[in-house]
């Protein structure tokens, strides 16, 4: 009901309902109004005692609502809490926990989130220097890492005033992780994000559908730059751990302590510099998900003594730590590097090879997918215009020829390069061969090139023809496979192989 606020008026309402002999469980006054919960109120008595509700003098307004606002604010409360899949707690100014949810609850090990009101944060976290720092200062706490239970979070505290608690959110590694995985990995795509509908690319696609399913480790092979970690990312997003994270190191960039620690983290006070609490690593950040291990054939030999050991059981240390992890992550790596041979010649753990080539997968060069090239560069192209905000542009027929006839000796990333570089500095509708730097990578700077000077344009486009066709011919030995390599007629091909003197048509 509303009310004109004066002395005496909310004994006067409640007068009221005790004459009536209505038995009132709560009342919450909020001026100009006040809310009564009568649950023994039934319908068809509601409506004389609204009249004598009214008669008291300043009351001007009674409806009827569904419950106390108190009661629907700790409704809506308890079904946030109950949203949330990070552990929260609100402690009081001497520490005391007054709010949990049921993911604290399952995190300290009491069956509900009531048997946590009450507790002190001091005997909620293993760590019994934490709850006076967390106090001191009206809960003016860096973020940092504790322990319950055995088991870390990073804990963070916001303060709701100097003195009368704060909000308390814990984030286990995995969780972290999680978020980490949605930043870098914000394209739910899959194998469809793979280009390519040549025949070594169709079969590559093929077998890895039918290995992402398979929950044991991944070894893909192929050189720089033909999109190994593409390729790990899909059978990722394919497997039973697509909603978990997906984290990658390179083993190659970075030197062997740094790399343990990005790895397998580091304990409190571990070396020099270290964050205060520890850190978690890649496999505690992406526990029930995906590790990709690139250029592994790069790794530390002691690197892999620990790698083998996680492989085996999932368990592992922290450096500088003694307490023993467990989590269950799938490995995937990747190498252009021939680890059989490796594994030979002692340069690589044997036994760690056999452990990661459980399952394995190639990817073929750009030069043996030449039906992909065009494909790719006009992707490429597209992307390469919007990035630089230029009109679209697309490829001369010269251009196509030039690319496709180069090899490509840094795979898809050397085209995409040299894509965007032709498409920075170009400002025509018409990509020309020229706008492409190719000198070194294939026909440019070939045995076979054609000259630098010409006496006509017609020469130098017969010349280059000519080259063309004698690369491509021993690969597609008839005019038939040429042609449809090409893209082209039969005719034409066929044609041209005869002006040209190249194979028998």
């Amino acid at each position: 009901m509303q009310f004109s606020d004066r002395v005496g008026i909310a004994h006067e309402i409640l007068a009221v309902l005790a004459r009536r002999q209505l038995n009132v469980v709560g009342v919450e006054v909020d001026p100009p109004h006040m809310h009564i919960d009568v649950p023994d109120l039934v319908e068809a008595a509601l409506p004389g005692l609204r009249a004598a509700l009214a008669s008291v003098p300043g009351v001007y307004e009674v409806v009827e609502v569904a419950m106390l606002p108190g009661t629907q604010r700790r409704l809506h409360l308890n079904a946030l809490l109950d949203s949330m899949a990070d552990p929260v707690l609100a402690v009081d100014g001497a520490g005391g926990i007054v709010v949990a949810n049921a993911v604290a609850a399952a995190a300290a090990g009491v069956p509900d989130a009531g048997a946590l009101i009450g507790m002190t944060l001091a005997a909620l976290f293993d760590d019994p220097v934490l709850p006076a720092e967390i106090l001191a200062g009206g809960f003016a706490l860096p973020a940092r890492e504790v322990m319950l239970r055995g088991r870390p979070f990073l804990l963070d505290v916001r303060p709701v005033a100097e003195g009368a608690g704060g909000v308390v959110t814990l984030q286990a590694p995995s969780r972290i992780g999680e978020r980490l995985h949605a930043i870098q990995h914000a394209d739910k795509g899959g194998f469809e994000r793979i280009l390519g509908e040549s025949p070594p690319m169709r079969a590559l696609k093929a077998q890895a559908a039918r290995i992402a399913g398979v929950d044991a480790p991944l070894l893909i092979l192929g050189e720089t730059g033909t999109g190994k970690e593409l390729v790990a990312q899909a059978c990722h997003r394919a497997s039973l751990r697509a909603g978990k994270p997906f984290l990658a190191l390179n083993c190659a960039a970075l030197p062997e302590s740094l790399a343990e620690s990005e790895l397998f983290g580091y304990a409190p006070g571990a070396f020099s510099g270290a964050q205060r609490g520890g850190k978690p690593g890649l496999f505690e950040l992406a526990d029930q998900g995906t590790v990709f291990l690139d250029e592994i054939g790069e790794m530390s030999p002691y690197l892999q003594a620990k790698l083998l050991r996680f492989i085996n059981d999932g368990s592992f240390r922290r450096v500088g730590g003694e307490r023993e992890l467990k989590v269950d992550v799938r490995v995937i790596s990747a190498t252009h590097r021939d680890l059989g041979r490796m594994a030979t010649d002692g340069s690589f753990r044997e036994d760690l090879f056999y452990r990661l080539n459980v399952l394995r997968l190639a990817v073929p060069p750009l030069r043996e997918r030449g039906e992909d090239v065009l494909l790719l560069a006009r992707h490429f192209i597209a992307r390469a215009c919007a990035q630089t905000r230029r009109p679209p542009c697309r490829l001369s027929a010269a251009a196509a020829a030039a690319l496709l006839a180069n090899r490509w000796p840094g795979n898809v990333r050397q085209l995409e390069n040299a894509i965007f570089r032709a498409v920075a500095m170009s400002d025509r509708a018409l990509l020309e061969a020229a706008d492409f730097d190719l000198t070194g990578a294939g026909i440019a700077g070939g045995p076979d090139a054609p000259p630098l000077e010409a006496a006509s344009w017609e020469e130098a486009m017969a010349e280059f023809e000519a080259t063309l066709l004698r690369r491509l011919y021993p690969r597609y030995p008839s005019s038939r496979k040429l042609a449809a390599r090409l893209r082209a007629s039969h005719t034409m091909i066929a044609n041209k192989l005869r002006r040209h003197g190249i194979g028998r048509t």
